[in-house]
């Protein structure tokens, strides 16, 4: 079994607004929270840090972890030959300190939007949106 550990970032605006990445090919057309794995010996919070401004251009500034989650996806629902895969994702509250909204270039996302609550419901996004959403009461 693979492990992985990622960081990732809740962000809202004053609108009230969540910022999600749009994974690229051949992730889908899915939306996905800011973030990814933690590199070794890097400290989680510099990780979603980094991640959020590698995938949307945007500076930010963690206030608080809202939780830890734990998933595994069996080999059967991962390309053929790979293991199974055990996910563990540590996602933080954050705030826009600065930065301009890009897309990131030859990474694993390709586009960078705000998203309104309501707009989330009919979005394609991943299963960690929904915990998102859950941590964080939005």
């Amino acid at each position: 079994m693979e492990l992985r550990v990622a960081a990732y970032a809740i962000v809202h605006d004053d609108e009230g607004r969540v910022l999600l990445s749009h994974l690229a090919p051949p992730g889908g057309d899915v939306w996905t929270l800011p973030g990814g794995g933690i590199d070794p010996g890097e400290d989680p919070r510099d990780a979603a840090v980094r991640e959020v401004l590698e995938e949307t251009g945007l500076r930010v500034e963690l206030e608080e972890l809202i939780g830890v989650d734990s998933i595994v996806m069996p080999a059967a629902d991962r390309a053929p030959g790979l293991p199974d895969m055990h996910w563990i994702r540590i996602v933080y509250r954050a705030h826009v300190t600065g930065g301009e909204l890009c897309a990131e270039v030859d990474g694993s996302t390709d586009g960078a939007a705000w998203h309104t609550p309501a707009e989330l419901d009919a979005l394609g996004v991943v299963e960690l949106v929904g915990v998102g959403r859950r941590l964080a009461a939005f």
